[in-house]
C-alpha cells in the first residue's frame, strides 16, 4: 500500500503556487469574461489553440492581469513555515505552476519564499506542458535523477493532483474544507499549517 509511508519520508517536494502557497485570488470567471473564453473552457488550453495574433494578444492581457495579482500575493496559512522547515531539513523543493515563470518569481518574492527555490526548479506554463499533464513532474524527476514515485506534489486543485497521479508521484491536497478528489489524493490536510504539524 502506498499509504504505509508518510509525507515526511519523501524528500522531493513539488508545490503548486497560486492557491497552495498563496491565498487564492484568481477570479477565473472574470478572466474568461474579459478574454471572451467560454465558461467551461480551460483558459490556457483555449488560448493556446488560437491563431498566433489572437493568442499573443490574450496572453499579453493575461500576463499583465496576473502580474498585478503576483505583486499583491499573500501567503496561505502555514505556507512560509512549511517551506522553510522543509528547506532547513534538506528536502529538495520545486514549483510547478500554470502561471508564468517570471510571475512565479514575483509571487515568491512577495510572500518571502523566493530564496527557498532554485530558479531551475521553478517551472511555469512555458517550461512544461500545463497541468494536469505530467510533463513538469517528469522534467523535475529527470533534473533530480529520481523516479516520480520518490516525489510528491502539493496542490489545491484537481489539475495538481491529476498531474501527480499521471506521473506516478504522491499527491497532497491542501486548502480545502474537505477532500474533494479522494481518488486523486494520497494525503489531505486543511492547510499547510496542519501538514507541517504532521511532519
Amino acid at each position: 500500500m502506498r499509504q504505509q509511508i508518510k509525507p515526511k519520508d519523501i524528500k522531493y517536494w513539488v508545490f503548486d503556487m497560486d492557491g497552495t502557497l498563496t491565498q487564492a485570488v484568481h477570479d477565473f470567471p472574470l478572466i474568461k469574461k474579459q478574454l471572451n473564453i467560454p465558461p467551461q473552457a480551460d483558459i490556457l488550453t483555449y488560448i493556446n489553440a488560437l491563431p498566433e495574433q489572437q493568442r499573443a494578444k490574450k496572453n499579453a492581457w493575461l500576463i499583465e492581469h496576473e502580474r498585478k495579482l503576483a505583486q499583491q500575493a499573500k501567503p496561505s496559512q502555514g505556507a512560509i513555515a512549511l517551506v522553510k522547515h522543509l528547506k532547513k531539513q534538506g528536502y529538495q523543493l520545486a514549483i510547478l505552476t500554470r502561471n508564468d515563470r517570471q510571475l512565479a518569481h514575483i509571487t515568491l518574492t512577495a510572500i518571502g519564499l523566493v530564496e527557498c527555490f532554485k530558479p531551475a526548479f521553478i517551472l511555469g506554463r512555458n517550461e512544461a506542458i500545463p497541468k494536469p499533464d505530467p510533463d513538469g513532474l517528469k522534467q523535475l524527476a529527470n533534473m533530480w535523477q529520481v523516479k516520480p514515485l520518490q516525489m510528491l506534489i502539493v496542490g489545491d486543485f484537481s489539475h495538481d493532483l491529476a498531474c501527480g497521479k499521471k506521473a506516478g508521484s504522491y499527491t497532497i491536497l491542501v486548502n480545502h474544507f474537505y477532500n474533494e478528489w479522494p481518488e486523486l489524493v494520497d494525503w489531505y490536510y486543511p492547510n499547510c499549517q496542519s501538514l507541517l504539524a504532521d511532519l
